[in-house]
């Protein structure tokens, strides 16, 4: 498997995000193939889509003026976790820890970083829908199959540090059903899912960088994923079934 990194102009508010990648990808000397996956972090998304927002725009409510006060974060902040958020979980001083999307996420998924000063950036509005319109227009520019995933970074419980997760993915399968299948001594799999999506942009994660590096998408190629000719949404789990939800249901 080989990983490109694309370096592009700084994105702004606005921006075709494909014809930004188009120009950067023949900056960078690389000719797309057939079955190659871009990789795109969800803040260049967002930003190209005018998902940044100046927080002194923002007027908290009284619920985030006290969330604010319990979890140290900005009260505008807090206002946009309340309103793209699912459900609060919790958290810890400076992240609230919410659900989001359907998925576990800090903050909501809103970044100070990669943002103008007194600004943030939310998710895209729809992931999956702007995985799969990106998709289309750069197999109608370079002629090929290419598959698109659109990542973010998160931690996991207990480790420091993190990986990547998919938000967005049109192309591949997301998640190889490898039940049934065996192991190395021939007992059959019975529970594993391999989260390909993840994975692949937990890859190019390494690449991309979290600070300055200006490399917001990844050509990956000759990924052993599962092509598809469609957008298929990423696969939840209920709480009951989530190891880590599951352990702390009430006995």
């Amino acid at each position: 498997m080989q990983l490109f990194g694309i370096r592009t102009p700084l994105i702004k508010p606005g921006d075709n995000i494909v014809d930004i990648l188009i120009y950067a990808i023949s900056s960078s000397n690389i000719k797309p193939q057939n079955n190659d996956i871009i990789v795109l972090a969800e803040s260049a998304v967002a930003t190209a889509e005018g998902r940044i927002v100046n927080l002194k725009t923002v007027k908290p409510s009284e619920k985030a003026v006290k969330l604010s006060k319990l979890y140290d974060t900005d009260p505008g902040k807090m206002e946009l976790i309340i309103r793209e958020s699912d459900e609060i979980v919790g958290g810890i001083p400076g992240v609230v820890v919410t659900i989001t999307k359907g998925v576990l996420s800090p903050s909501a998924g809103i970044d100070n970083s990669n943002a103008p000063e007194g600004h943030v950036v939310l998710l895209p509005e729809n992931p999956q829908k702007s995985a799969a319109k990106i998709r289309k227009k750069l197999m109608a520019e370079y002629g090929c199959n290419i598959a698109v995933i659109i990542g973010d970074s998160r931690t996991q419980p207990l480790r420091l540090g993190c990986v990547g997760i998919a938000l967005g993915c049109a192309g591949i399968e997301p998640v190889e059903d490898v039940r049934g299948k065996t192991d190395l001594f021939g007992k059959p799999l019975l529970i594993t899912r391999r989260a390909t999506a993840d994975n692949l942009v937990s890859a190019a994660e390494i690449i991309m960088g979290e600070a300055d590096e200006g490399i917001p998408a990844v050509l990956i190629r000759d990924a052993p994923a599962i092509f598809i000719d469609r957008s298929v949404d990423i696969p939840t789990i209920s709480r009951d079934e989530c190891l880590y939800f599951g352990c702390f249901r009430k006995l």
